[in-house]
């Protein structure tokens, strides 16, 4: 009974971790362009090989600046 308890613990906690790890935010350091441009450091979605959910995608809201997406959506 101990093991089962175990092990579905375990498989819990590891699918947990997954879930967290993809949906994070990422934060993008700035720099220097070639041409001398500087781009500010920012956040950006984690990447999970979706586009419909990025935050420039239309029906989506970036929480750090508030500004809405305007890219279509491609449904896959």
């Amino acid at each position: 009974m101990f093991k089962k308890a175990f092990f579905l613990g375990l498989a819990i906690l590891s699918m947990s971790l997954a879930f967290n790890a993809q949906a994070k935010d990422v934060y993008v350091n700035g720099y220097t362009r070639s041409d001398g441009t500087q781009v500010r450091g920012h956040y950006r979605s984690g990447p999970d090989n979706s586009f419909d959910n990025n935050w420039s995608t239309e029906g989506n809201t970036n929480p750090y600046t508030g500004e809405r997406g305007t890219l279509e959506r491609r449904g896959y």
